[in-house]
């Protein structure tokens, strides 16, 4: 009777233990991903230890931030309408048609959505550029006609909308093959014609899904801060996200109160369309089928070549065409030279690899910062996907809510909310982080942490929970089963997720344009100074070194997919 008294307690105290430890992740989450964000809140409300609206008054009262405003809806508007378009049409060809290698085609449509949102910015202005290829071909027509204007509200909305409608496909496409077919049949059965079996059936139940990618389109059109900044700086064309940034550059007496003020506004707008985008999604689900069905629902006959041909055509139009066209600006010994043997050279190559110590710092300074962050990430985030899944209490929703929050909130806005955190953390004590590539790393993990999240969490739900209890049952303990049952099952999606976070902070830029310092330059911030300075053929060398990077990481991603997928088939 002793003994099991003994065991009982150690079981409850064991239990206390484990209690205790949550509780206490919990308050470091906190501290670490949303404290930052309410300190930037309550910035905006005070002044000089007085609750005050004048910093919201004073910016509601300049002409300027209604300009600003202005030119932010026609972005967002301009930009999310054309990505529901072109993901509208994408979804339905590949959901319904029996168009071909619609693997590889998808596979396409993901390319602009990879490539870092300035670098496809940087393409598309070599290719439009008074001397690229667009202008030589419109040359040979018997009228005039321009490029277009890249650096104007039209190109910003042009290649905004170009980089997410792949979100927008994303989202629609899978909604659209849940939709039963049978009620398309039954309306083509009275009589309905294909457009109207589209208008008054496919479509009504396929708007919660559009809607919901439109509205991820539209808060990541929101959030985009190098293809505003890198088109609308030049051509003084200012949205809450570039103001933001010119605020906390300017240095002026109230710059960071005023950037704190334009953050909330900017965060308030996001943070409800992310939550309109959630309620959307859930309310996508509801009308599912389980499974989706991927045979063609329309035989397009005659047409099958002629749209196939359209489809490639426009999908190398707008990845490989612009950065064929930006690797012949690396190649020439200046901007604006004819591309001619005379004028051929790798020196700019040669600056950017081994020449410049400020690149070279940034390359290193990126490897670090990526290489650590997915490391992080990568145990942190797979513990707190692994208690997510197979312990889906109310806390353990609460952290997933809380490491989510950073990613929901526009760059510009997290990395204000670091800045003013990491200051003085707490009254009277300055750590001495803002100033250093710490601050960075810290930023990078709290934004990105999300990602492996999601990552490990769709992994392990794939993973049958019987299998651990079977290695329990043999005696296995904790390590050993992690070592030879859930790590050899749950490495190939792990590492995706890993993968696409170490990606992301690789090109980061966002983030960084805030928070760095002299030393600590990242590789996005030196493709944006040097086009600001004008150095096009540096920064399209650069940019194209980073594209060749991507694409052999999108190959080992794919390599490892097919992996798990082997694997998971052979449980």
């Amino acid at each position: 009777m002793g003994v099991q008294l003994d065991g009982a307690h150690q079981r409850f105290a064991f239990f206390q233990k484990r209690r205790l430890l949550a509780w206490v992740l919990a308050l470091v989450i906190f501290c670490l991903f949303v404290l930052p964000v309410i300190r930037l809140f309550l910035l905006s409300f005070f002044q000089e230890g007085q609750l005050t609206l004048s910093y919201y008054t004073q910016i509601f009262s300049e002409p300027r931030t209604w300009t600003i405003f202005g030119n932010t809806v026609v972005m967002v508007a301009g930009a999310t309408t054309l990505a529901l378009a072109l993901g509208l049409v994408f979804a339905w060809l590949v959901a319904y048609s029996d168009i071909r290698l619609k693997k590889l085609l998808q596979l396409m449509i993901l390319v602009p959505f990879i490539i870092p949102s300035y670098i496809l910015t940087l393409s598309w202005t070599q290719l439009m550029s008074s001397n690229g290829w667009v202008a030589s071909l419109l040359q040979l027509l018997p009228f005039s006609l321009e490029p277009l204007q890249m650096y104007s509200m039209e190109g910003i909305i042009f290649t905004l909308a170009l980089s997410h409608f792949p979100l927008v496909f994303l989202f629609t496409v899978g909604v659209l093959r849940k939709i039963p077919r049978e009620m398309e049949w039954a309306a083509r059965a009275s009589g309905a014609s294909s457009w109207h079996v589209f208008k008054q059936v496919t479509f009504p139940l396929a708007l919660p899904g559009l809607a919901g990618g439109g509205l991820l389109a539209f808060i990541a059109n929101l959030d985009n801060f190098g293809i505003p900044a890198f088109l609308g700086i030049p051509a003084q064309i200012t949205v809450l996200s570039t103001a933001i940034y010119q605020e906390v550059v300017g240095f002026g007496p109230s710059a960071f109160a005023r950037a704190a003020t334009l953050s909330v506004i900017l965060a308030a707008v996001a943070l409800l369309g992310t939550f309109a985008q959630w309620w959307l999604v859930r309310k996508a689900k509801q009308t599912e089928t389980i499974q989706q069905d991927h045979e063609p629902r329309y035989q397009l006959g005659r047409l099958r070549l002629p749209v196939e041909l359209s489809l490639w055509a426009f999908l190398l139009m707008i990845t490989v065409v612009p950065i064929a066209s930006m690797l012949q600006s690396s190649l020439v010994k200046a901007y604006g030279l004819p591309f001619s043997a005379d004028h051929l050279t790798l020196d700019h190559y040669r600056f950017i690899l081994f020449e410049n110590d400020r690149v070279q710092g940034a390359i290193g300074n990126s490897l670090l910062l990526a290489a650590g962050t997915m490391a992080i990430c990568l145990f942190v985030g797979t513990g707190l996907a692994y208690m997510r899944a197979r312990q889906p209490n109310a806390l353990n929703r609460a952290l997933e809510v809380f490491v989510g929050f950073p990613y929901a909130l526009p760059g510009m806005v997290l990395a204000l909310a670091m800045i003013f955190m990491w200051l003085e953390p707490i009254p009277g004590w300055n750590p001495g982080v803002y100033g250093t590539i710490g601050i960075l790393f810290i930023a990078y993990i709290t934004r990105f942490m999300v990602l492996q999240v999601r990552g490990s969490y769709t992994a392990m739900v794939q993973v049958d929970p019987s299998m651990e209890e079977a290695a329990s049952l043999f005696g296995a303990r904790p390590m050993a089963k992690w070592r030879r049952v859930l790590v050899p099952l749950l490495l190939p999606g792990v590492l995706s997720g890993a993968f696409l976070v170490f990606l992301t902070a690789l090109t980061e830029l966002t983030v960084s344009s805030l928070l760095w310092s002299s030393g600590s330059e990242t590789i996005g911030l030196m493709i944006f100074n040097f086009e600001q300075a004008g150095y096009s053929t540096h920064s399209t060398a650069f940019s194209m070194l980073i594209v060749t990077a991507i694409l052999l990481v999108m190959v080992s991603m794919y390599m490892l997919q097919h992996v798990r997928d082997r694997r998971i088939k052979d449980i």
